[in-house]
């Protein structure tokens, strides 16, 4: 991790040395607030979401292409049920004719993630009490002079409570500081408060947007992403430093402005038939139309062929009319017979029905004969 803890360090002290020519090197500015170490924190956030804006429209454009090949993966999860293998191999092969990634979907959080834990291990460093490697990763040590990268931050507060400090920190580091601890946690909850409820926002949001999944199991992930991550962060936050609840803050609130962006630029199919249909001869009727007609080739192209066998029960149809032997007459009389139809014996009289059978076997025994 210390390409991590030497790159988000390299970004923070830019934009602090940046802010800190306009604003000084004061801890007690307006509002008691140092705001040089607040705005570079704020830059820290602006550097991550510019680089990882090519990766967050990649990954909305995945997402539509998964949603328009929901139908393609039903027909095939139907057609291979019991044969996971191939089943596999086929998604993977639609996945790749129509690039579309479901993995893009996790690749922005997973790079953010290194991200968040340099920031949270450079920012919770630095305290009153501590003299050791004060130096690391590109700060001016504690002997450099007030005005040193570290000297600068420990004494550096938002709003009278210190940047280092937490929910947790007990009152004697405070003290050091000229802070106190009924500061201190009036500004982490109300942090905390405002850090818990913009990260349910933003995934309510881009659930609300994009769709509840029909799969029961990517339901349950989505339940647990937008309920379950707040309710852990209402027993975790209390140890998160208030520079890195500010990043986190921060952080949510331009994921929420630019997934309101992209998803605008791409909008959701329609999830339902409530959804009022685009104006006929619009644009969007078209490339509505065109959708459909690309959907309904692809069910054709993935449907079962048919099979080559005749269903049982089939009969031989009769050539040019004949029957069991081949003769007009005999042969129509036999078929009329099987049938049921008019004159197939049900309305003649035993003695009738008699001489009819006696015509046909000789009939047949004369038929034989010629044969042989």
């Amino acid at each position: 991790m210390e390409w991590a803890y030497n790159g988000v360090s390299w970004v923070l002290l830019f934009w602090h040395d940046l802010w800190a020519k306009v604003f000084g090197y004061n801890s007690d500015g307006f509002l008691k607030t140092d705001w040089a170490w607040v705005l570079a924190i704020v830059g820290v956030v602006i550097t991550l979401r510019v680089l990882l804006f090519p990766l967050f429209v990649k990954q909305i454009q995945s997402q539509r292409a998964m949603q328009k090949l929901a139908p393609e993966i039903k027909a095939l999860q139907e057609r291979y049920k019991g044969d996971r293998e191939t089943l596999q191999k086929e998604m993977m092969e639609l996945y790749r004719k129509e690039k579309a990634n479901p993995l893009m979907g996790c690749l922005p959080i997973l790079i953010q993630m290194p991200v968040f834990l340099a920031l949270f291990h450079i920012l919770r460093r630095p305290d009153p009490a501590q003299e050791l490697n004060t130096n690391l990763y590109g700060w001016t040590g504690a002997l450099a002079g007030d005005t040193s990268d570290w000297n600068s931050y420990i004494h550096a507060k938002l709003f009278g409570a210190p940047f280092w400090s937490s929910f947790l920190t007990p009152a004697d580091q405070l003290v050091e500081v000229d802070s106190s601890q009924l500061t201190v946690k009036l500004v982490a909850g109300v942090l905390g408060a405002a850090m818990i409820l913009t990260t349910f926002l933003t995934t309510r949001q881009m659930i609300l947007k994009t769709g509840w999944n029909e799969d029961p199991n990517q339901r349950m992930i989505q339940k647990v992403m937008l309920y379950g991550i707040p309710v852990i962060m209402i027993f975790s936050a209390g140890a998160f430093p208030i520079g890195v609840v500010i990043y986190w803050t921060i952080n949510n609130l331009f994921s929420l402005a630019q997934q309101q962006y992209v998803l605008r630029k791409y909008p959701p199919p329609a999830q339902n038939s409530a959804t009022k249909p685009p104006k006929p001869g619009s644009k969007a009727h078209e490339q509505m139309l065109a959708e459909q007609a690309e959907a309904e080739q692809r069910r054709k192209e993935l449907a079962p062929k048919p099979g080559k066998r005749p269903k049982q029960g089939d009969a031989k149809k009769p050539v040019n009319g004949s029957g069991v032997n081949g003769s007009g007459a005999n042969g129509s009389n036999g078929a009329a017979a099987g049938k049921g139809g008019p004159g197939s014996g049900k309305n003649l009289s035993r003695a009738e029905r008699i001489a009819r059978a006696k015509k046909v076997s000789g009939a047949q025994q004369a038929s034989k004969k010629k044969k042989g």
